[in-house]
């Protein structure tokens, strides 16, 4: 596959003022799904790793039982967020209709929950967003809600897009896709975190992991660290109290196969 022409599709919202002094290290999270632990333990893990800014890439709320503590948490952070089908749910109930039952009981749930400040929170978001040069969207360049899932899938997003770095979510796994200067595409696994080495003349789509809803069989909490400077993105598995948010789910009678696969991580 050749790289992607010049009609080729660029990420739209840029936020780069050259007037501001840019952050050197972005924290990149996706899928908190209202998984408040999840989202405290990799906050702990942000802070520790002194990251200059914190960006999302939508999916903030539905199937977990915290949809409001953590779009508060969010919100106090000053974070650069995209929406996610999960949030656009969860102010727009026709945006619902291709979910699974237990996905579409969780978000009816959520909108209930939601108070006015959060709802509108979620409602302004965009779809893309363009920072300090690369691209964030949900699931993929251009289709935002579609799923990167293989060598194939990224194929296509490449041909769909003209950046060279897209950081994804949606699927709730761990990897990076790469294309290199001849157009061949490959995929690596990053289930137990990982290190990129983002190299020039390559183009990179990586998807951060899922906080609140691993799905790639480790229930670890997942989120990247981008160094510009270095020119690295890290990503990396968090530990948190998995039984404390089944509790939490289990009180607000959110369906049980849900709380089931934060053990799996499935």
């Amino acid at each position: 596959m050749s790289r992607a022409s010049s009609t080729s599709s660029r990420c739209g919202g840029n936020l780069t003022d050259p007037q501001k002094s840019k952050p050197l290290r972005y924290a990149i999270v996706s899928d908190i799904h209202s998984n408040l632990e999840a989202l405290n333990a990799v906050i702990a893990q942000i802070d520790a790793q002194r990251a200059d800014a914190l960006l999302c890439l939508g999916d903030i709320v539905g199937y977990g039982p915290s949809p409001n503590e953590c779009c508060d948490v969010l919100r106090e952070r000053d974070v650069v967020a995209i929406a996610g089908n999960h949030d656009e749910a969860a102010v727009r109930a026709a945006a619902a209709d291709r979910f699974n039952p237990l996905a579409r009981e969780a978000i009816d749930w959520t909108r209930t929950q939601l108070t006015p400040q959060n709802r509108e929170f979620l409602a302004g978001l965009p779809r893309e967003r363009r920072v300090d040069g690369f691209c964030m969207v949900h699931g993929a360049p251009v289709r935002h809600f579609d799923y990167i899932m293989d060598v194939t899938d990224a194929q296509h997003a490449f041909g769909r897009t003209a950046e060279a770095l897209t950081f994804i979510g949606h699927s709730h796994v761990a990897e990076v896709y790469y294309q290199d200067p001849a157009g061949r595409t490959y995929q690596q696994r990053l289930l137990h975190g990982g290190r990129i080495n983002v190299v020039p003349e390559f183009r990179y789509i990586i998807n951060v992991g899922s906080v609140g809803q691993p799905r790639d069989r480790n229930p670890q909490a997942s989120f990247a660290l981008y160094d510009v400077a270095a020119q690295t993105v890290e990503v990396r598995r968090v530990a948190y109290d998995i039984e404390r948010v089944r509790e939490r789910m289990a009180l607000a009678a959110l369906p049980e196969l849900l709380s089931e696969r934060l053990v799996s991580g499935w």
